[in-house]
């Protein structure tokens, strides 16, 4: 934990959540939703743990075993949440990187100590702006820094046509909080390579190639689902590339309640990009009514800055999970990689 300096010079201990966030007011903090854990929940939570434990076995020697046998179990689970003890080891179980990494051994050791990258010194430029409230990655040239530079240095030389994007560094230090350095390159190398859901690469390439197609699809979605929206921020000129790129780079890591975050993230590495435009979809749908009653000015805002109930994720991920929207994505991917636009259903197609 990080230590103040009092008038009389003795440190005091600055106080910290159970992530790590110094804890701060109730605003963009990470530790929101954090609820007081009473010896009922947490005889809960232990239950859940065992449940887990049992279902992985040591080491996650039973996972694969299980997910063939109850599929639909663990989906529910993990929808449930991952308990925090057993997320990194779920995670790397859940995103095909514990393969990775025992396929290719000493890898991320030479990518680290032996090659240089041309990134160098924008990754060094940008390490002190990732989660800055954590105490990992607060003292600078820290524990913690060094591992987030290490692993974004690593990739960027493991595949130099991607090379290095500030986003990464988000999605780099959330791994680093679960698990060690080599664990965590070979996460990111399963989530932008493909080794289980569609690649993620084309989110940090020149242009950012997948986010452009992202913000098409999710604004098509909220034109057909949520018309009345559609045509209010087509009346204010909004799209969703003014509120909604960081949702896909990061996957809701950047600004987003970390608790939240988490239980996004135990969904995105199980089932794939989808739930990111569930949730942007569920918190739009959340905040509609306000939402369409807003000038330019005060829609962004709360564009960037929505309100803590809807981003609770008791309230959030039910409200995602209702949102159906795999179908018509893959409708969108077979009309040539590009979403046909569909007039509004407020509109009369005759008249356009």
């Amino acid at each position: 934990m990080e230590k103040k300096k009092t008038g009389d010079n003795v440190p005091v201990i600055a106080p910290v959540d159970r992530f790590g966030f110094l804890k701060q007011e109730q605003g963009n903090s990470p530790q929101r939703f954090i609820k007081t854990r009473s010896s009922t929940n947490y005889e809960k939570e232990e239950r859940r743990v065992t449940k887990w434990r049992k279902m992985i076995g040591a080491g996650g020697s039973d996972w694969k075993h299980y997910v063939k046998r109850k599929p639909h179990v663990v989906k529910r689970r993990i929808r449930k949440g991952i308990p925090d003890c057993l997320r990194g080891l779920v995670w790397q179980l859940i995103s095909g990187s514990r393969d990775l990494l025992l396929m290719n051994p000493g890898v991320y050791e030479q990518l680290v100590v032996y090659e240089t990258s041309a990134s160098e010194l924008d990754i060094i430029r940008d390490i002190s702006r990732t989660f800055p409230s954590h105490v990992f990655f607060q003292k600078r040239h820290g524990p913690g820094q060094r591992s987030l530079y290490n692993v974004l240095k690593a990739y960027s030389v493991y595949d130099r046509d991607v090379g290095y994007v500030q986003g990464m560094g988000f999605v780099a230090g959330l791994l680093l909080l679960y698990m060690s350095e080599e664990d965590a390159f070979w996460l990111l190398v399963a989530l932008l390579k493909g080794a289980v859901h569609s690649p993620m690469e084309g989110l940090y390439q020149a242009g950012l190639p997948l986010v452009q197609k992202y913000l098409l699809q999710f604004d098509q979605l909220v034109r057909e689902l949520m018309p009345k929206l559609g045509e209010h921020f087509t009346q204010e000129m909004i799209n969703p590339s003014m509120y909604a790129s960081q949702w896909f780079i990061t996957v809701f890591s950047y600004s987003f309640p970390f608790h939240s975050a988490l239980r996004i993230w135990d969904v995105f590495l199980a089932e794939g990009i989808n739930i990111v435009f569930k949730v942007g979809l569920a918190l739009l749908k959340h905040c509609h009514d306000d939402l369409v009653k807003l000038p330019f000015e005060e829609l962004m805002h709360a564009l960037r800055n929505f309100p803590e109930d809807a981003m609770d994720p008791d309230t959030l991920l039910p409200l995602a999970y209702s949102i159906k929207v795999a179908k018509r994505l893959e409708e969108m991917k077979q009309d040539g990689e590009k979403p046909v636009a569909k007039p509004a259903q407020t509109v009369n197609p005759v008249q356009q």
